[in-house]
């Protein structure tokens, strides 16, 4: 028996739901970008436009996650995830039936506020539920979802979008949200509730100068990504005419290399630093927008966005580490805040995508994604400095 199948074995049963879970509210969050062309075309809407459903999708997230957060930290997480996972369902099913597409914008921005809650309170009971060192397993595996959502969920939305219509992608999550939610169900144990986060710790995450500075860099990376991601469809439709089977398999060899990212990240982050591995992570992003106005072809393009996969991924939960290592008393607040970062970076990087295509043209959007990246590159080097010369420290607990 090899040590992969130890480990699950090892690992309780409730994190597979867990995983689904993921892969499913990942899945809806990046099903917007893969059938941005059909949209587009069925109605009747300028791309500029379409990109709506990503900008405001992720502002919800942005603002909604901590703010949840914080209304539901006494609820019971089976219920709550479940019923998370419910609504997502309900929503994308009213979605696939939206007779235009300000309904469509409406009925997706209240289907992400499952996305607001569900992967960040699925990762707070992850102690509760697991041996202590068992934890950063469980987190990893857990994580798993939003990668196999990379790799098979969003070219399978494409796929779908292209040969039957965008609805019947809305129609998919819809169903696998009423699977998850089932499953997770009958796996979840009643009454896990974790501890909430103390006044004086988030008063200390939000007052260290450290913790934003990093927080920016997800910001900035994330926005730089989300100029040309959140376009990507028109992008090399225009450029290559791909079909939607080809756009599939795009985006399929850019998932299974963001895979390959984050597995690769997991064996050398604690040899090499987080930090480290951060600007890996965005050099190989970079050197995909470098490529990407220079390439001919579809099968260039593909190539290029393989470099963009292994860094994708992998930078935010590089971040996610190098946040938890700066101060680990604080790391569920700062990770929270690191997901807020993560969406109001994605809701940037569309809006500013849409500008660029409106004054400039599609063919300017990796410049402009590369603006980004450049600029986290430099926060991220700042971000290291700080937490050289500011470094957080855990106050004493006082004597009972």
């Amino acid at each position: 028996m090899n040590t992969g199948s130890r480990m699950r074995q090892r690992l309780p049963q409730v994190l597979w739901p867990m995983m689904f879970g993921n892969v499913v509210i990942g899945t809806g969050v990046m099903m917007a970008a893969g059938t941005l062309n059909d949209i587009v075309a069925s109605l009747w809407v300028s791309v500029s436009t379409a990109g709506q459903l990503i900008s405001s999708s992720a502002l919800l997230v942005c603002f909604g996650a901590p703010l949840l957060a914080a209304v539901v930290a006494g609820w019971d997480r089976r219920k709550l995830l479940v019923g998370s996972l419910l609504w997502y369902g309900l929503w994308h099913l009213l979605a696939a039936l939206a007779p235009g597409f300000y309904s469509l914008l409406g009925f997706r921005a209240m289907a992400m506020v499952a996305a607001a809650i569900f992967t960040p309170q699925a990762a707070s009971c992850i102690g509760l539920l697991v041996k202590e060192q068992q934890r950063g397993q469980a987190m990893t595996f857990v994580f798993l979802g939003w990668s196999v959502a990379s790799v098979l969920g969003m070219p399978l939305g494409a796929w779908i979008g292209g040969h039957y219509g965008w609805r019947w992608s809305m129609g998919l999550i819809a169903a696998l949200s009423l699977l998850g939610a089932a499953w997770l169900w009958r796996q979840m144990p009643a009454k896990v509730l974790p501890p909430a986060l103390s006044t004086a710790a988030w008063r200390q995450t939000l007052s260290s100068r450290t913790i934003w500075v990093t927080l920016s860099v997800t910001m900035m990376f994330a926005a730089g990504q989300f100029v040309l991601f959140s376009y990507l469809a028109p992008y090399v439709k225009e450029r290559f005419d791909v079909s939607p089977s080809e756009f599939s398999l795009m985006l399929l060899a850019y998932g299974s290399m963001g895979f390959i990212g984050n597995a690769l990240l997991s064996r050398f982050i604690d040899r090499i630093g987080a930090s480290r591995c951060i600007l890996i992570s965005l050099s190989f992003m970079c050197l995909c927008l470098l490529i990407a106005p220079g390439v001919s072809t579809a099968a260039g393009m593909a190539v290029a966005l393989c470099f963009w996969g292994l860094g994708g991924f992998s930078s935010n939960s590089a971040q996610q580490a190098r946040l938890a290592g700066q101060a680990p008393w604080l790391a569920s607040a700062s990770i929270s805040l690191n997901t807020s970062a993560m969406y109001a970076g994605q809701a940037i990087g569309a809006t500013v995508g849409g500008w660029t295509i409106v004054h400039q043209g599609m063919s300017a959007l990796p410049f402009a994604g590369l603006m980004g990246l450049l600029g986290a590159i430099g926060l991220s080097l700042l971000a290291t400095h700080f937490a050289q010369t500011h470094p957080l420290r855990q106050p004493e607990k006082p004597p009972i």
